[in-house]
């Protein structure tokens, strides 16, 4: 349609439309009638079909005027769209943004991130919320969020990944523990006579820790599912055993017990990745996508051992 459109004509076209008359039409755009005339002449030959008729002493669209008039005001309400929203993304002096993450993002976000975006846009709102991978994936699918930070996300082609980062899960204890004086990557058979600590099965974490049991034919001592990084924390601290996580996930006092990450040697467990998603397709709005091109220009800087 827009190949055979004269762009002049159509504006032509639809000032006829709003005068009601091709005089009227002339008036406002300074030109001679006949000249406004012989254009929708000229339209409508484009067209193939007729797209005004005379109504009393003026002018109304055919049928095949009004699709054409209302195709042309979809066209330039588009165009006022994005070239507010191309304006917005160098003014982003209001909007909202909706964010969902990985417990274990939210210090990180708060001190990269958001901090940077926040104080540059202090008319923007944002609404920060908490999740497992599965409730952060269906968020923004369902568009009930513009960005996603996550752990391995499922495989699903409406999720955009825009930048990711290679989270290897370790095992986490105090340096008194037991582990802890190995010296060595260690095996998942090397947790099993020791309690541990790990989130609910609604988190990609704790999905890879079951695949890597399954794969080394052990069950481990789980004495605690949870699905709040700050109880598994205190779980380590507190000298109750060990977890399986990533190593910046928990928020571990700087003045606290020590704690000491070991490597496993199941590859399974060093194969997980950190990803920023949004919804493929998706035209995300301009504070949105301010806050996204933030996040992922903070990435490089992610902490190796973040997660969720």
């Amino acid at each position: 349609m827009d190949d055979k459109l004269d762009t002049r004509r159509a504006r032509y076209f639809m000032q006829v439309i709003d005068s009601g008359s091709v005089r009227g039409a002339a008036e406002v755009l300074g030109m001679d009638a006949s000249a406004v005339s012989r254009a929708v002449a000229l339209l409508e030959e484009e067209c193939g079909a007729r797209l005004l008729e005379r109504r009393g002493r003026g002018v109304a669209p055919t049928d095949a005027g009004q699709l054409l008039a209302a195709y042309l005001r979809r066209q330039h309400s588009q165009k006022q769209q994005l070239l507010a929203q191309l304006e917005g993304i160098h003014k982003l002096e209001r909007g909202h943004v909706d964010i969902v993450a990985g417990e274990g993002f939210v210090d990180w976000l708060m001190r990269h991130s958001l901090r940077r975006f926040m104080a540059a846009h202090p008319g923007i709102t944002v609404d920060l919320d908490v999740g497992s991978s599965e409730e952060i994936a269906q968020r923004v699918v369902d568009e009930r969020a513009h960005i996603g930070l996550l752990f391995q996300p499922p495989q699903d082609e409406r999720l955009r990944s825009h930048r990711t980062s290679l989270q290897p899960i370790e095992a986490l204890m105090l340096d008194s523990h037991p582990l802890a004086a190995l010296g060595r990557p260690l095996r998942m058979a090397d947790l099993v006579p020791y309690p541990g600590a790990a989130l609910h099965r609604s988190f990609g974490v704790r999905q890879h820790i079951e695949a890597a049991e399954v794969s080394e034919g052990v069950r481990l001592q789980i004495s605690l599912t949870t699905s709040s990084f700050d109880a598994v924390a205190h779980f380590v601290v507190a000298g109750l055993g060990y977890a399986l996580c990533t190593r910046a996930g928990l928020a571990l006092a700087p003045d606290g017990p020590r704690v000491v990450a070991r490597p496993m040697t199941n590859p399974l467990l060093s194969q997980g990745r950190v990803h920023v998603v949004s919804r493929h397709g998706r035209l995300l709005p301009p504070a949105a996508g301010a806050l996204l091109r933030q996040v992922i220009l903070d990435f490089d800087h992610l902490p190796h051992a973040a997660g969720t």
